[in-house]
């Protein structure tokens, strides 16, 4: 893609990312998740049941990345989507520790949230069959990823950068533009999409970071865009190189995109 369209994109991901954020502050018709045969639901199924968990960010951004790795290892028709998202959710609080995340409160979220209007179960042979079907998922989610729950997240690598980076621009600078909160917001958002998958972590970081910068045209200082070797992310993470951040900026965007097409009226 031609360096110009690619700073265009840029500067349109703000754009987009504010027309999302409109819709989800605007009182609109919930999303119907069975009756919706539109793809990428699931992970919005999977947050706004998060937020009503209150779950921590990073035990929701762990959910998505075990319902995402085993859609990797299998075909997506064989499962119930939205069961594996409930035990990505229960097996996610597990795996933080996140106190909020309780079974009887996942069991209810995730009923209520496919069935709108329709009240918490009562303990009754449904209820029981749901916990029971969770349980299940839990269990063969284990066994396909091969019980490898090491579930290495991208959040503790953008917090050293933010934190170098601040130091490295200034107070002032960094202040005078809600860096941090637009990059934290990129990478929670990045966690709808399989993609994240493809990278590293210390890379999905880098990625946000730099299109939160270039959203609001901060330049950093002592760096050299035209060398490669003289960019701002060399000395925090040596492999990291302009294709991985156009590849990831891309995918980022793609997002939003995608997301504002789901919630189109």
């Amino acid at each position: 893609m031609p360096k110009v369209q690619k700073m265009k994109n840029v500067l349109d991901v703000m754009s987009l990312q504010q027309h999302v954020e409109t819709h989800k502050a605007q009182t609109m018709k919930p999303i119907d998740y069975r009756k919706s045969n539109k793809l990428g639901l699931v992970p919005l199924f999977i947050f706004e049941c998060a937020a009503k968990l209150k779950m921590k960010p990073l035990t929701a951004a762990c959910a998505a990345i075990i319902y995402h790795r085993f859609f990797k290892e299998v075909k997506a028709s064989d499962y119930d989507e939205f069961l594996i998202a409930a035990a990505s959710l229960y097996l996610a609080g597990k795996i933080k520790d996140d106190d909020v995340v309780k079974i009887r409160d996942v069991i209810n979220v995730a009923y209520c949230t496919l069935n709108r209007g329709c009240g918490p179960l009562d303990l009754n042979d449904e209820y029981w069959a749901m916990r029971d079907a969770i349980v299940q998922a839990e269990l063969l989610i284990t066994r396909t990823l091969s019980f490898d729950l090491n579930i290495e997240l991208a959040h503790k690598y953008l917090l050293y950068y933010m934190k170098t980076l601040q130091d490295w621009v200034g107070a002032d600078v960094w202040n005078s533009v809600p860096i941090a909160k637009t990059a934290a917001s990129y990478l929670q958002d990045f966690h709808h999409s399989p993609n994240i998958l493809k990278y590293k972590p210390t890379h999905v970081a880098i990625g946000c970071l730099s299109l939160a910068l270039q959203t609001y045209g901060v330049q950093v200082p002592l760096t050299d865009e035209s060398d490669e070797a003289a960019m701002w992310y060399k000395p925090l993470v040596k492999d990291f190189t302009r294709e991985h951040q156009w590849e990831i900026i891309e995918d980022v965007m793609e997002v939003y995109k995608h997301e504002a097409t789901l919630k189109a009226a």
